[in-house]
């Protein structure tokens, strides 16, 4: 069983995230029509409000100590009362289906207790296969699954409530 760590990526680390980011782009490209530019680099919004926004924590995921991807927890809700957001997930296809994206999405369910709200775009048919099995798995059944547009395109929204851990 590998070791899995999420860690909180330190503002020196930040970097780290925007590099990966041509990558979380990448596999994006295949559901969205994002386009590299002449440079060969995909185009990326300035992410300074962002980092910034003191409700936007990113943190960085290593598998056996080698880093492996990240994921940021912003408030960039689509759905009322929902106080946290997964704004990026990016998992290197090396990790993907050995259980790391799931021990992710359980460790920051379990340290950000609090109203949920995780979406993906309908045309990513993985994502969509990872979160319809694994949201039900996580919460026992106890959250609330609603379609709407995002910029235009078709998402599946799942809304549920990560209880305070019990000390």
């Amino acid at each position: 069983m590998p070791t899995i760590e999420l860690h909180p990526a330190h503002r020196d680390e930040l970097q780290t995230i925007e590099n990966l980011m041509q990558f979380y782009m990448y596999d994006f490209s295949q559901w969205l029509p994002l386009k590299l530019g002449e440079h060969g680099f995909f185009s990326i919004q300035q992410k300074d409000d962002y980092w910034r926004n003191p409700a936007t924590q990113p943190f960085l995921i290593r598998v056996d100590g080698e880093l492996a991807g990240f994921v940021t927890v912003d408030d960039e809700t689509h759905i009322d009362g929902a106080e946290h957001n997964i704004g990026y997930f990016f998992l290197s296809r090396r990790y993907r289906g050995q259980g790391v994206a799931q021990f992710v999405v359980s460790a920051l369910l379990s340290r950000l207790p609090g109203q949920w709200q995780i979406f993906h775009i309908d045309a990513n048919l993985p994502a969509q296969r990872f979160w319809a099995r694994l949201i039900p798995e996580l919460t026992g059944g106890a959250f609330n699954r609603q379609q709407r547009a995002v910029d235009g395109y078709p998402c599946t929204f799942y809304v549920l409530r990560a209880p305070a851990s019990v000390a």
